[in-house]
């Protein structure tokens, strides 16, 4: 099946697959996009990320990617208001694609009263509109898609304005992001068959299956990055959980519900390079537990 090019269209009538494939590009195009927002990091004592669904996901990877960079903490908000702590030391980036998200809008108006200053970031809506009469800043990014599909576009100005910000040259990691995102878009493009498709392959394996995605570290947002994606695009149940605290609960009810775990595929996101011995063992010690109880056990 994953092999009738005529049968996946059908399936994927809006060209989620198109989108994805369009990613490399998408990440040159965002960045101009937020080139007049101009800042420095001594106005500031922290920094928040507001944003729901396709458009919060960018505050997710962001804060984990600055974790061991910023010289001020960066937080994610999923809420309609903000923490008590915002005042006029926080920078407060509201992320909303459509620029009409109702929890997003209800952190502007939070923001505003805190008198934060207020980065805006959206395709069109009631936060552009609220941005310009305020007098604040807004990157304004391409409309026509899925919040879902436009990730590049508002998480990469997002990435941008921290990097200057925080005095941080991001320009050899985005240079080496394209590159890898090319290479794995020609991989797996929709015409290489399933033999010689990774991405096909894993479909495959998850296929009358319930995925449980393990990240950890900076892996985190990207197993939440996934499950979301499975959610929205597949129709279909899945979970996600984070080392190293899953360790000290999730894995007691595998032991005990062997029959329901035979309908998961585990998929644990691996890295050598990054993994230290610690999350090593553990990711290791999932390993072996899930191959003999869950259906399958992937390691990517």
């Amino acid at each position: 099946m994953l092999d009738n090019i005529n049968l996946i269209k059908r399936i994927d009538c809006s060209d989620m697959l198109g989108v994805v494939e369009n990613f490399p590009n998408q990440i040159n195009e965002a960045a101009s996009l937020a080139e007049d927002v101009n800042l420095d990091s001594s106005d500031f004592s922290n920094i928040i990320i507001g944003g729901m669904g396709g458009s919060g996901i960018s505050g997710d990877i962001t804060e984990i990617y600055f974790k061991d960079k910023s010289r001020i903490p960066v937080y994610v908000n999923k809420d309609y208001n903000l923490p008590s702590w915002v005042d006029k030391k926080t920078l407060v980036f509201v992320i909303s694609y459509s620029g009409n998200t109702e929890e997003s809008l209800g952190m502007l108006k939070h923001a505003l009263n805190k008198k934060a200053t207020i980065i805006g970031i959206s395709s069109d809506g009631v936060l552009e509109r609220l941005c310009y009469k305020n007098n604040l800043y807004h990157v304004k990014v391409p409309r026509g898609f899925q919040p879902r599909a436009a990730l590049a576009y508002l998480l990469f100005p997002t990435l941008y304005i921290l990097g200057e910000i925080f005095e941080v040259d991001l320009s050899h990691e985005i240079k080496d992001v394209i590159e890898s995102t090319s290479v794995l878009k020609e991989k797996n493009k929709r015409e290489i068959p399933s033999s010689e498709n990774q991405a096909k392959q894993i479909a495959s394996r998850l296929y009358n299956r319930i995925p449980q995605l393990y990240g950890w570290g900076i892996f985190s947002p990207v197993a939440k990055r996934w499950r979301t994606q499975l959610n929205e695009n597949s129709k279909v149940i899945a979970r996600e959980d984070i080392l190293p605290e899953c360790n000290h609960n999730d894995i007691v009810g595998w032991s005990y519900d062997k029959e329901t775990a035979r309908r998961f595929a585990c998929v644990l996101f691996r890295d050598k390079g990054l993994e230290d011995i610690s999350i090593g063992g553990r990711l290791d010690f999932l390993k072996n537990m899930f191959l003999e109880v869950a259906g399958d056990v992937i390691e990517i």
